[in-house]
């Protein structure tokens, strides 16, 4: 049985980046790494979007990055300038090649592409199994998201950010190529939290995605049918699909990492580091994976990595109430963009304000609704 010091269970965003940072910090070239996953990372996979200001640390990879942007619903459409924040795009194939390139020049770090079958802790040793090998490591980062966890609880919410995107390239030039469509809340509610998000590449080339905020999925069909009635509704009739992705982002504040131990630890999605008010992983996972590797050179117990801030509580709000009236989304959302402040929105998105600014950004959402979700999860 091969011995390693490190084992990420994954090679998803959470560990690549996590890999990544530990290879450049050179402070880990002693210890020897095995990433395991049944998936190579040969393909674009996915896209992440983010905000930040301009020369960013991940510029390099940046596909395509937008100045301002368009938050719409039934009665009122409002174009903002992001200044200073620019919102970017990461192609996920552009990530994974630039991280394994690096990687692969470091003897101490391997590459399994096997499924991984099962893990366990026994006298401070890990043990983990993939369908053909077995392994042992002292250090134990598991990625693999388990949603079993959150669902078989009822303490905290679980939903899901839900979507299918179309790639299109069409026959007229239509689209802004500047502006971004972050929010289109016009469209048919059916009783859930539902918009379009549209991203343009060109004047002629972009990316049209239905987005859900809810419990469950739809079947595929309804979500091609909404991207074809959006695109109609914008007079586009004569365009090609390029290429489609669909995912689903976990959206809860369950506390994955309490199944954190002295030796394993949970990261990604399975830890708690996608952003539970709203599905966003890359920016958080840029902050998480630098505190991890920074604590990893100071600490030994990964139990004592995780902290929760009044933000954690924030989601939570949110998430009680679309858990249960999923509809108001679009009520929140609109009071928040209708005539709010942008950038103050985003830098408390992104866990950067005050106290006072948080107040100042609540206070914008219909407070009947909070008010009742916050005595309901005082008493609960």
């Amino acid at each position: 049985m091969r011995h390693y010091d490190y084992i990420f269970a994954g090679s998803g965003l959470s560990a690549l980046m996590t890999v990544y940072r530990m290879a450049v910090s050179g402070k880990f070239d002693h210890k020897t790494i095995l990433l395991v996953d049944c998936d190579s990372k040969k393909k674009n996979d996915r896209t992440w979007c983010f905000w930040e200001k301009p020369q960013g640390e991940w510029d390099h990879l940046v596909y395509k990055k937008w100045e301002s942007a368009i938050f719409a619903d039934n009665e009122n459409k409002r174009t903002f300038s992001l200044a200073p924040l620019q919102y970017k795009m990461i192609r996920g194939i552009d990530f994974y090649t630039f991280v394994q390139k690096i990687l692969e020049t470091k003897s101490n770090i391997t590459f399994l592409n096997e499924t991984v079958t099962g893990f366990n802790e026994s006298e401070g040793i890990i043990h983990l199994n993939t369908e053909n090998h077995a392994f042992s490591c002292t250090k134990l980062f598991n990625s693999i998201f388990n949603p079993l966890l959150a669902l078989s609880q009822n303490k905290y919410p679980f939903l899901q950010q839900h979507f299918v995107g179309w790639f299109i390239k069409s026959a007229q030039p239509v689209f802004d190529r500047q502006l971004a469509t972050f929010m289109d809340f016009s469209i048919e509610q059916k009783g859930n939290t539902r918009f379009m998000y549209v991203l343009p590449f060109s004047e002629n080339e972009a990316l049209i995605e239905y987005t859900l905020f809810s419990k469950t999925l739809l079947p595929q069909s309804e979500y091609e049918q909404a991207i074809q009635s959006y695109l109609t509704n914008l007079g586009i009739s004569d365009f090609e699909i390029i290429e489609k992705e669909h995912g689903s982002i976990p959206m809860t504040v369950y506390p994955f990492w309490k199944q954190n131990t002295k030796n394993v630890i949970h990261i990604g999605s399975a830890g708690g580091w996608t952003k539970a008010s709203t599905g966003y992983t890359f920016k958080k996972t840029i902050k998480e994976s630098a505190a991890l590797v920074s604590f990893l050179m100071r600490q030994d117990d990964l139990t004592k990595f995780h902290k929760i801030n009044r933000f954690h509580f924030y989601d939570m709000l949110l998430l009680d109430i679309l858990a249960k009236q999923n509809e108001k989304g679009i009520q929140i959302f609109s009071a928040l963009f209708k005539d709010g402040n942008p950038n103050l929105i985003f830098s408390f998105l992104d866990e950067k304000t005050s106290i006072s600014q948080d107040l100042s950004v609540i206070l914008k959402c219909p407070k009947g609704l909070f008010l009742s979700a916050l005595i309901q999860r005082i008493f609960a």
